[in-house]
């Protein structure tokens, strides 16, 4: 691929795409670790593509220092052109060549935390995306695959665990106090998925028998200390395994699975080939230190890294603009999996519920910002900036709606066609989704396959149209859907995708009329459905389960909402009648002239009390429909927005509803409170998040009326608590209410868990994260940084409180004072200068400023500006800034 430029920026296009001069058969690396000075021998055995033209190799590098070329054992010519190490003199013909490249790196000195570097006295390796270049010369792109042999040697008491991938087939001790492994992956591979790992780790072990009758040896590695965390992770993995070969026939295909926990990472985790990396938040857990989110987020990223084995590992992308190919199948593998570890049909649906939360919290906005790019990008300056939701939600969306296309059967049978046809090999979205319709000839996806193709390759989020018309003499209801899809940048216009729409419709007291349930397939702009033998006008379900990633227009009434939210039987469309309820009041209160006072009426408080004492539902899925649609999502349904007139409305309807509900609150609260042993189960989890809503809002309600009880018994609860749900959630209602208990309980909270760093980042975000009462949060958050436990260059720690507060308290960060921005472009420009990933997702906390309202809009530009300005500004965070700003 070329790169053009914009600007100082250089651009890569998808069109540009050519196949690689040289192709790797092996690659033979020995390191002698030191964290400041690393020797690294790379031996290599290459050949020229037949397919390409003779060209010169060209290698890439970075911060590295280079030492010696051989070609066939012999000095070469070379030359350093910017980053890339150049040879022209090269063997003729196709006949392999040996290559060995010997360099140097300073892996202590590594704060991007890319390629290989040292974290509280351990080597890990990060090489997604391009960060094998700062390992060794190479050709680093995904689409170059090759065997692998790894030797290490590094001194045995400081570092007594050398890991690498694959199989380890010697190991041993050498003079002066330095011992070796030698590691051989029986995979080939492309170099991203490279990693190594040494350090003074101890590990829990599991041998287990796949159900093909393999034997394998699974390893989770932590610090000394962190074992006791380590089951539920090694629980995880265990069940990931049984399901992929039980769901999908795809087995483990290793002797032994590793994972590695460190707390110095750019991501959630990494799936390097038989040694998957982490971020300890998503390995570390027990009742005590972990919530139920965290346990969940542990299940889901587990699964996720261990499902890339096949989808991305075996299968890998052709470039990286096919990232999804990888990641969305993986999201929607890791979805499907936790929905069956869920088990109910309510459990099931509560996951469902949750994953287009964060669709439409964080996707829909990019989709409608300056940073909005196609599930397939076609041009990219920063590779890192597009690990995006939408690269893996919406990614996974696409994956869902070819599975909903082809049925669940239909869609298993098209994996193992892909499978059959690409094992081993760097492919292309286009390749999945031929492989998934033709094992389904007959099927829609099949019919449609080009047209629904534009999923990949347009940006934006469709809008689904829906009006009805009911016919009493014909007995005839006529539903038409339509569709259409805003500009983007660079796509001013849009062809109409193929939207598989799941609906029913129900009568007046809210009975599913029989035969009505289908799924419509939308493949034009506009069809209409027909629905015969209606006695009376029912009221129509549109786009149960979430069938497609749009946004969905009917203009339904509050009446039909109604009966929706207290009686469809698709649980989904269930709580989103109760979001457009609360939505449509939202809405109302915050384009009105009037002060806020009470957006919620009688209609809206007895429909969320009676969901409140509704026996039969579960109260996971009640704590669910009684949360508030979020500020960033009330704000994307506005033309413009004011930050903090929005705030203002969703703060009295929290009031309001905990004001009218106080007594249904108590009871729920004294019915949930008690859940015995901690289980991370759905069942007990759901009732501790329905006891943590209700303790929140009970504390509200007291904020308001001055009754101290309910705070009081929340810090009872606080400090009575025996798992660390209970304890957050009574903490969150005394900071969320403003309690003047609020302040002891977070210096117990800190004396408690002071040696806990994931403990600590949830001190750190709930307080950066707390309603703005006042103004304060903003100093608090400059107060805290100062803080002997907050570490700037700690990706947890900076996201713990740094973006908590720009990325997710609106109404803290878009001060009218413009200080929030300030703050923002400042600690963007801090942050580039040593981790360009991280700052660049930071920046984007400002991606929606033209929507701002004034003085915000102007402020914020200036903000955006503020940091373009500087001149050394990393290619992450210039693209993102420059997009912001451009027309």
């Amino acid at each position: 691929m070329t790169s053009l430029r914009e600007g100082n920026t250089p651009v890569v296009k998808r069109e540009d795409y050519a196949a690689p001069a040289f192709l790797v058969d092996s690659v033979d690396l020995c390191f002698d670790l030191d964290p400041a000075k690393t020797r690294v021998l790379n031996k290599m055995r290459l050949r020229r593509n037949p397919a390409v033209a003779a060209q010169p190799l060209r290698l890439d590098g970075e911060d590295l220092n280079l030492a010696r070329v051989l070609v066939n054992g012999e000095g070469s010519s070379f030359k350093l052109e910017g980053k890339q190490l150049v040879l022209e003199k090269l063997p003729e013909g196709e006949e392999p060549f040996e290559l060995e490249i010997f360099t140097t790196c300073a892996p202590a000195k590594n704060s991007k935390l890319m390629g290989l570097y040292v974290s509280q006295g351990t080597f890990f390796t990060q090489c997604e995306a391009e960060g094998f270049r700062r390992i060794t010369y190479f050709l680093d792109r995904p689409d170059v695959m090759a065997s692998y042999q790894v030797t290490l040697r590094a001194d045995k008491a400081a570092y007594p665990v050398l890991l690498s991938n694959g199989n380890l087939v010697e190991q041993g001790d050498l003079d002066d106090g330095r011992h070796y492994a030698r590691w051989v992956d029986p995979h080939k591979k492309p170099c991203y998925l490279f990693a190594l790992v040494a350090g003074q780790l101890v590990a829990r072990e599991q041998r287990i028998r796949s159900r093909s009758g393999g034997e394998h040896l699974l390893q989770v590695y932590v610090r000394p200390g962190d074992l006791d965390k380590t089951e539920h992770a090694m629980n995880s993995l265990m069940a990931s395994i049984a399901w992929d070969e039980a769901r999908f026939g795809l087995p483990l295909d290793l002797e032994r699975f590793m994972i590695v926990a460190t707390s110095d990472f750019n991501m959630g985790a990494m799936e390097n080939k038989g040694l998957n990396i982490f971020n300890t938040k998503y390995v570390l857990a027990n009742p005590a230190t972990a919530t139920d989110a965290d346990y969940a987020g542990i299940e889901s990223v587990v699964g996720h890294e261990y499902f890339h084995n096949w989808t991305g590992n075996r299968v890998t992308c052709r470039d990286w603009f096919q990232l999804s190919l990888k990641e969305g199948l993986t999201v929607f593998r890791d979805q499907e999996f936790s929905m069956d570890m869920a088990g109910s049909v309510s459990a099931r649906a509560v996951k469902r519920i949750e994953d287009v939360r964060v669709l439409r919290s964080a996707q829909f906005p990019e989709d409608a910002g300056p940073m909005a790019h196609p599930v397939r990008p076609d041009q990219y300056a920063e590779i890192n900036n597009f690990y995006t939701v939408t690269i893996y939600e919406k990614g996974s969306e696409v994956v869902r709606m070819q599975q909903t296309l082809v049925g669940r059967e239909g869609f298993a049978r098209g994996m193992k066609l892909y499978f059959e046809r690409h094992d081993g090999q760097a492919v292309t979205c286009d390749d999945f989704a031929q492989a998934i319709a033709d094992a389904n000839p007959d099927s829609e996806l099949a019919r449609l396959l080009p047209q629904f193709k534009r999923w990949y390759s347009q940006a934006g989020t469709p809008r689904l149209h829906a009006s009805g018309y009911f016919d009493a003499e014909a007995r005839r209801y006529t539903l038409t859907l339509g569709q259409s899809c805003p500009a983007t940048p660079g796509q001013p216009s849009k062809k109409a995708f193929v939207i598989p729409v799941a609906l029913g419709l129900l009568d007046a007291q809210g009975r599913e009329i029989e035969g009505s349930a289908r799924t419509v397939v939308l493949s034009e702009t506009s069809q209409t459905v027909v629905f015969e033998g209606i006695d009376a006008a029912p009221v129509p379900s549109i786009l149960r389960g979430f069938s497609a990633p749009v946004i969905l227009e009917h203009d339904s009434s509050d009446a039909e909402l109604l009966t929706l939210l207290a009686h469809d039987s698709d649980p989904f469309n269930r709580w989103e009648a109760g979001q457009r309820l609360a939505l449509r009041r939202a809405l109302a209160a915050v384009q009105s002239a009037d002060a806020v006072h009470q957006p919620l009426d009688a209609a809206y408080l007895d429909a969320m009390r009676a969901i409140l004492r509704a026996p039969e539902l579960d109260a996971a899925f009640k704590e669910l429909v009684l949360t508030l649609p979020g500020e960033g999502y009330i704000a994307e349904q506005l033309d413009e927005v004011d930050p903090q007139r929005i705030h203002a409305v969703r703060e009295a309807m929290r009031e309001q509803l905990a004001h009218a509900l106080q007594e249904d609150w108590i009871q729920a609260f004294e019915a949930h409170q008690d859940n015995g042993a901690f289980r991370p189960d759905p069942v007990s989890s759901g009732r501790r998040a329905l006891a943590g809503l209700a303790l929140n809002m009970l504390c509200l309600a007291a904020r308001e009326n001055g009754n101290p009880v309910w705070p009081g018994k929340a810090l009872q609860r606080f400090k009575d608590a025996g798992n660390m749900t209970d304890r957050v959630n009574a903490l969150s209602a005394l900071v969320g209410s403003g309690s003047a208990l609020a302040q002891p309980a977070l210096e117990r909270f800190h004396a408690l868990f002071k040696g806990e760093e994931l403990v600590l980042d949830k001190w750190f975000a709930l307080q950066a994260g707390a309603p703005d009462r006042g103004g304060n949060i903003l100093p608090l958050v400059k107060q805290l940084m100062q803080h002997p436990d907050f570490h700037l260059r700690n990706p947890n720690r900076a996201r713990s409180l740094i973006f908590s507060y720009c990325n997710a308290n609106p109404g803290a960060f878009h001060r009218v004072d413009a200080a929030g921005y300030r703050f923002w472009s400042e600690r963007v420009l801090e942050i580039d200068a040593f981790n360009p990933q991280v700052a660049a997702r930071l920046a984007r906390a400002l991606d929606r400023w033209k929507k701002l309202a004034e003085p915000y809009r102007s402020a914020a530009r200036e903000a955006i500006a503020r940091v373009a300005a500087k001149a050394d500004l990393s290619n992450d965070v210039r693209e993102v800034v420059t997009r912001a700003l451009a027309d």
